[in-house]
């Protein structure tokens, strides 16, 4: 048995043109050398668009390239991922299955006292059986691991496969400790093969009776963060027991951090460019990440803007920069324990009142929260857009004169 394991395609899913290009031809890519290795099937975990009704864009790339699989007799197993889920039930893969593109495996019944019956595909030329939950949200897909009635399942004879679009305790990463997750309890026993999604890692783990639980990856990565962190995308081959990760790298990737720690705005730009000439930026996407306090001068006073260019005459393809971090003492980072947003922003507001030097603090303090309230108001049902945007600006300007 030879099959595909993809996940967390996020299709639409970038705003920049050239990586929501990236990103189409990574899947591409990805399908290509599905067929070009005459797997017998393909299992996509969760999340093929990046949301429930796609531009139609990416529609046309899914179906284009469904089609030719299906063509060419690779049948395609799906469970719907949380960017694919939409509350009100209404989801493009819908209708994709509709039209043949591809199974959702998700399947099955409630029981008389509310568990969940899920419910075998067989795949037709191997024979093996394919079950799964679709993913949700904030861990609202909990609920369905929490009913299943797991003995038909687990008692099932020959090869069986579990789609999942969920992290798990005990597989996730330090960085992601934030991100809701279960225990590969909720998982039925005695499954062959674990198709994971959801969780952006390349992962294979054997915990217990439940052995080859696997995260392919992304088909590529869907932020800055994440494409500092794996270059690119990847998927997952496996053959006759062997799992083998693919990677998709399309173009190269390379991540340049410095410190602005002590520096003034003019080191810390000598300081990028000095990191630059030690790379080739040939076709290649460029991550910048600056942080540390300046010595002196703000933030802006960094020159991005020649430093991005200066990295496009190198020849990059694609150039991100990240200056969260960068502080200067003028405004200096405010370190928060409490999670309400008026207490948060209350003490932002304390923090840096009268640092401007426009107003007398005290004013100063009335007019930010006057108009961050007047900011937070939403539009109402049936307004224009156009009437509720003079609106804003009608209060706005009320509370500055």
């Amino acid at each position: 048995m030879k099959f595909a394991h993809l996940a967390d395609v996020h299709l639409g899913g970038w705003r920049e043109p050239k990586m929501r290009d990236v990103n189409t031809r990574s899947f591409i890519t990805a399908i290509d050398r599905c067929l070009a290795e005459k797997v017998d099937f393909i299992i996509l975990a969760g999340d093929l668009f990046n949301t429930s009704m796609p531009p139609i864009e990416s529609l046309k790339v899914a179906v284009q390239k469904l089609k030719e699989a299906r063509d060419k007799g690779v049948p395609i197993y799906i469970i719907p991922g949380s960017h694919d889920f939409s509350p009100s039930g209404k989801t493009i893969l819908d209708v994709l299955e509709e039209a043949g593109l591809f199974t959702n495996v998700a399947k099955g019944d409630i029981t008389e006292d509310g568990k969940l019956k899920l419910r075998f595909t067989v795949d037709t030329k191997t024979g093996v059986k394919l079950t799964g939950v679709l993913g949700k949200k904030g861990g609202l897909d909990r609920k369905y691991y929490e009913d299943i009635v797991r003995e038909p399942l687990e008692s099932e004879p020959g090869p069986k496969i579990f789609l999942f679009h969920c992290a798990l305790q005990e597989v996730k990463p330090k960085e992601l400790a934030e991100m809701d997750a279960m225990s590969v309890a909720f998982l039925p026993k005695g499954f062959d093969y674990y198709a994971g999604g959801h969780v952006h890692v390349v992962d294979r783990a054997n915990l217990g009776t439940h052995n080859n639980i696997v995260y392919p990856g992304p088909v590529f990565p869907n932020n800055f963060a994440e494409i500092e962190k794996l270059r690119h995308g990847s998927f997952v081959l496996y053959d006759n027991g062997v799992v083998t990760h693919v990677p998709l790298q399309l173009h190269p990737t390379i991540s340049i951090t410095v410190s602005a720690e002590g520096k003034t705005p003019s080191e810390t730009e000598q300081a990028v460019l000095e990191e630059l000439k030690t790379k080739s930026l040939k076709d290649a996407i460029v991550t910048v990440r600056i942080a540390g306090t300046l010595k002196q001068g703000r933030p802006s006073d960094v020159n991005l803007n020649d430093l991005i260019q200066h990295c496009y005459d190198l020849g990059a393809y694609f150039v991100m920069k990240n200056s969260n971090a960068l502080l200067s003492t003028e405004f200096e980072q405010v370190t928060l324990s409490t999670r309400s947003v008026d207490d948060i922003e209350d003490r932002l507001i304390a923090e840096h009142v009268g640092k401007s030097g426009v107003f007398p603090a005290e004013y100063e303090r009335a007019l930010l929260r006057d108009l961050m309230q007047s900011f937070a108001k939403e539009k109402d049902e049936g307004e224009k857009i156009a009437d509720f945007e003079k609106r804003v600006k009608t209060d706005a300007q009320r509370i500055l004169s």
